[in-house]
């Protein structure tokens, strides 16, 4: 199995099986008319911060991170980027230096430029490829780190993003269930998910309809 893995989108919505061009998935969640219904941002704009995990510049994540930025600044929405993969990161060392509400002693990109933009953000977007039914090395390494802050990070409204190469109905369950947990610590206001299986590669996701559904999941919020 590649190690890359599905993209769905997520929420409350009845589930249908489907044939896209990559392979057989499963979607779940509210269509767009749905979502514009019961936005999220209470009709003002929304600072959002997408943070990326894969080493690929032009992967499969890559499109889904570039679709949703597309579809939330056309509803007026600021974005900050942040790819993990190409910025100069470090492990959380666990020293408790930072006593949970303080400065991390690493001065590294998570530090300087993205944990700024974390504390005023609204909304928090995760984009992962699947690697061994988790989050990349990229992006946990990121989210380790938020616990140099993690009472000034609680309640904030939050997104999961990933690709896969496989499309059994249980390849995104460990990582789902990773980030439902984060969620439900952090007192997140879960969003939805976009998780594609059978991706494994650009050109299948650019055929299937999931980069749509990452825009349209930017644009109705």
């Amino acid at each position: 199995m590649n190690r890359r893995e599905f993209i769905k989108v997520g929420g409350a919505g009845l589930f249908t099986l489907f044939l896209s061009g990559c392979g057989l998935s499963m979607f779940s969640g509210e269509n767009a008319d749905n979502a514009k219904a019961n936005a999220v941002s209470e009709g003002g704009n929304m600072k959002i911060v997408v943070i990326t995990g894969s080493p690929h510049r032009n992967g499969t994540s890559a499109l889904l991170a570039d679709k949703f930025i597309e579809g939330a600044q056309s509803a007026g929405h600021e974005v900050y980027r942040f790819n993990s993969a190409f910025e100069e990161t470090h492990p959380c060392l666990a020293c408790g230096r930072c006593g949970r509400d303080g400065a991390c002693i690493q001065n590294d990109a998570i530090e300087k430029n993205l944990m700024p933009q974390l504390l005023e953000a609204d909304l928090i977007v995760l984009i992962t490829p699947l690697y061994y039914y988790g989050m990349s090395t990229q992006i946990k390494t990121v989210v380790d780190r938020f616990y140099a802050r993690m009472g000034k990070l609680r309640n904030k409204k939050s997104i999961l993003m990933a690709t896969a190469w496989n499309s059994a109905d249980w390849t995104m369950t460990s990582l789902v269930d990773h980030y439902e947990s984060l969620v439900q610590y952090l007192k997140w206001q879960d969003v939805g998910k976009v998780l594609a299986v059978g991706c494994g590669y650009r050109s299948a996701i650019e055929r299937s309809e999931f980069p749509n559904q990452a825009y349209q999941m930017g644009a109705s919020l």
